[in-house]
């Protein structure tokens, strides 16, 4: 098959390891032809063009900047998007029939490229849906429902659902939500197709204490770590409170890795206060993150508790393939702390309830005998669950 993979995610190697480049691996060693096309934003400076990866080709296409600016140029940017990709399809691929288009959110808005492969190609669509917007903005209080941007986003949202023939959602409470609030939608086009990625079943070689005193963690206490977007979902204020009654223990220490829109606001506090109980660190190449990772003992998630969608971090990914039970403060709609509770790989509270967090904490540290189980029991439901081999034959099937 011609497989079309539309993505803002910046690929740039597909032996990368990631969501979508594990999942194109998969469908490439299938024996498929993979075609994706990425944004080039342009504070890179890059010209629309090709790059051929093991086999699988990449059209870049010169964008608007979409990341790291402003709501005005990323608003308009993602506006245009599908009118820049549709424009470099047919310019550098218009010979080929593509059979299948497979497609990602963020961003919805992706329906004039799709309507016109699948029309000219007579392709089925597939949709993986990693975010529910408008809603989720709702939630954060960026605009209201009454709000004309609302509206605009709201309907090419619907039109975008009409258009797949198959919606693949993170988890059953995402199924769920989406067949509540889209009364057309029929439940045999929505399924739980998850977030996946392929095992690295490779025992790594990297010397814990050396890159622990390097980043100068210690090396005695539990540790703790979070890595990530920080940003409005993650409800940062109740990660900082967190972090400040963390300071009155002395046997654990949380890492906080990552950047974002709120990343301001917990390095002031990490200045206001030099917290001895945790660090944070901006950015990290990313084996020395997946290193990182590998010497924690206990992975976090965190969600703001305003969210009336589900949500499903793909950070849970790293933590399961690390043998990590993971702690999770997130809203009360969001069912990835049930899942793990029930599989004992995890514990979960609503975010902003502190006194449960910290008990939570208080019982991996009293009882660290339990932590190897815990970290098996979710290795073996990433095994069971997560694997882009098993996502492979949820899509394909559909297909034969």
């Amino acid at each position: 098959m011609n497989i079309l993979f539309l993505t803002l995610y910046p690929i740039s190697n597909i032996s990368e390891r990631g969501i979508y480049t594990d999942l194109m691996r998969e469908f490439n060693r299938h024996g498929h032809k993979i075609h994706i096309v990425i944004p080039a934003e342009r504070r890179f400076h890059l010209a629309t063009g090709i790059k051929e990866s093991e086999g699988v080709n990449i059209l870049r296409v010169r964008t608007l900047n979409i990341q790291k600016t402003n709501l005005i140029e990323k608003g308009l940017g993602t506006l245009l998007l599908e009118y820049q990709y549709q424009r470099a399809i047919y310019k550098y691929w218009k010979d080929i029939k593509f059979d299948l288009i497979l497609y990602s959110t963020p961003p919805i808005t992706f329906n004039r490229v799709v309507a016109s492969v699948k029309k000219c190609c007579g392709a089925k669509t597939y949709l993986l849906l990693k975010d529910i917007f408008p809603q989720n903005a709702v939630d954060l209080g960026m605009f209201s429902k009454s709000s004309f941007i609302y509206k605009l986003f709201r309907k090419k949202e619907e039109r975008l659902y009409r258009l797949s023939d198959y919606i693949g959602c993170m988890s059953p409470a995402n199924v769920e939500y989406i067949l509540r609030h889209n009364s057309l939608m029929t439940a045999e086009k929505v399924e739980v197709c998850p977030n996946s990625i392929e095992l690295d079943e490779e025992e790594s070689n990297y010397d814990n204490d050396h890159l622990l005193q390097k980043l100068n963690i210690p090396t005695d206490k539990l540790l703790f770590i979070y890595g990530g977007n920080l940003g409005r979902p993650q409800g940062i204020d109740f990660l900082i409170n967190v972090l400040a009654t963390n300071e009155k223990r002395t046997d654990t220490y949380f890492i906080v890795v990552g950047n974002g829109t709120e990343y301001g606001k917990i390095a002031q506090w990490f200045r206001n206060n030099s917290p001895h109980n945790s660090c944070l660190i901006s950015s990290l190449p990313k084996q020395e993150y997946d290193d990182l990772v590998g010497t924690c003992d206990v992975g976090l998630i965190f969600l703001d508790n305003r969210f009336t969608i589900p949500n499903y971090p793909s950070r849970l990914l790293s933590y399961l393939e690390n043998r990590m039970p993971v702690l999770m403060a997130t809203d009360m709609n969001t069912d990835i702390g049930s899942i793990a509770e029930k599989n004992g790989y995890g514990l979960w509270t609503e975010s902003g309830n502190l006194d449960t967090f910290m008990e939570m904490v208080e019982f991996i540290a009293m009882n660290r005998e339990k932590l190897k189980l815990m970290g098996e029991k979710g290795y073996d439901y990433l095994k069971n669950n997560y694997t882009v081999e098993r996502a492979y034959w949820i899509i394909m099937k559909h297909f034969q």
